[in-house]
């Protein structure tokens, strides 16, 4: 497994804007970082459950049928393709004000969130299963990427007034140089 590509993969899906982090960060703004941390550890927590499910589903089926692991990771180059055009032409400024904050909802949140689902189902078998097969390796690469979207989560929350404005003020630049990697990551993927 290129551990780079597979690190470059987690920390841009996790710490680029999406659903999680742009309500991470209107609740930091409205209700200060307590009450965003309780979403977070929400959001956290279905992050990790979704990426457990997301393991086993993979495992069975990569027994089931050898050759869907290549499928996955096409379906996981696709989707990698697609997340670096949308960063690129994203605008971080925009964020919705109407989210609850309570940790049910972070939770609930993860579960709705297309980014998650589709980050969930294709980085186990695009990066980690391609190297490992036992359930021990794979479960400790949940954790490591249930870890890595928990520090992206606390980022959001810790550093969201900061980040916010870095990136409207920076945002053509910041989206490209997060599109190109991620473009680079899905190359190297296939190496």
């Amino acid at each position: 497994m290129n551990i780079t590509s597979f690190l470059i993969y987690c920390f841009i899906v996790t710490f680029t804007p999406g659903p999680t982090n742009i309500v991470i960060l209107s609740i930091v703004h409205r209700l200060g970082a307590k009450r965003a941390m309780q979403y977070t550890y929400g959001a956290t927590i279905a992050f990790g459950l979704l990426l457990c499910i997301s393991a086993v589903l993979n495992a069975l089926l990569v027994t089931v049928l050898p050759r869907v692991l290549l499928f996955m990771q096409a379906i996981g180059s696709l989707y990698m393709i697609f997340l670096a055009y949308q960063i690129y032409k994203s605008n971080a400024s925009k964020t919705s004000e109407h989210q609850n904050s309570s940790f049910l909802s972070g939770f609930l949140m993860q579960f709705l969130n297309p980014k998650v689902i589709l980050f969930t189902m294709t980085v186990i078998p695009s990066f980690v299963m391609q190297a490992y097969k036992e359930s021990s390796v794979i479960l400790l690469y949940v954790v490591v990427i249930t870890t890595i979207g928990f520090c992206a989560f606390a980022a959001w929350v810790l550093f969201g007034t900061v980040f916010k404005r870095f990136l409207q003020k920076h945002t053509r630049i910041v989206n490209i140089v997060l599109a190109v990697f991620l473009l680079y990551a899905t190359c190297m993927m296939w190496v």
